[in-house]
């Protein structure tokens, strides 16, 4: 089992999320228009296997739940959602940005979101966000200024437009419960349950 930062060592609590997950070919062409778009040395691009629409963060839970948490994620499968994606936005939207997100148009995603928000509140394994949901792809985080520094740099060159093709609607195609694992270089997400969305 890797080990993730600050937590204790063989701690049974897992750090948790569900995440809509987008199509390969889409991933694709975002890795692709990164390339430039995401050049500035204060930006960290997101991995192209770690591009996805968060659903519901469900923090720190114990590992024996996960079973159940997955089971709960499958009970709120619905129809994949159409996802519309629009030009990045730096958020926080004042002052210096921490990340870039590409806002996410998708009445279907919201409606998938609430029913398994739902389902794991029920559940008691989840606390409701007091914030709208945002559906969004983060595509890159702002380095910080100095080694444990919370200031992130400034960013020179914001990322541009998308290209058009990628602003197209496009299909879902799972949900998966994400594992969180915090390291120095940025979190890596290791997928343990995923459940395929019918078309």
């Amino acid at each position: 089992m890797a080990t993730v930062a600050k937590e204790r060592p063989k701690s049974p609590r897992v750090r948790l999320f569900v995440a809509l997950d987008l199509p390969d070919e889409t991933r694709d062409a975002l890795l692709g228009w990164g390339r430039e778009a995401l050049a500035d040395p204060a930006l960290r691009p997101v991995a192209p296997e770690s591009l996805h629409i968060t659903l519901a963060f469900l923090g720190y839970r114990p590992e024996k739940e996960i079973e159940a948490i997955a089971a709960a994620v499958e009970d709120s499968a619905a129809p994949a959602p159409w996802v519309e994606l629009r030009d990045p936005e730096p958020r926080p939207l004042r002052g210096r940005a921490r990340l870039y997100a590409l806002p996410a148009i998708s009445p279907g995603a919201e409606a998938l979101q609430a029913g398994l928000e739902q389902i794991l509140v029920e559940a008691g394994f989840h606390e409701p966000e007091k914030r709208p949901f945002w559906p969004h792809v983060t595509v890159a985080r702002v380095r910080p200024e100095a080694r444990g520094s919370r200031r992130p740099m400034v960013v020179s060159e914001p990322p541009g437009p998308i290209p058009e093709r990628l602003m197209e609607p496009r299909i879902s195609v799972r949900m998966t419960l994400y594992r969180s694992v915090l390291q120095p270089s940025g979190a890596r997400y290791v997928p343990l349950a995923q459940v395929e969305l019918p078309g």
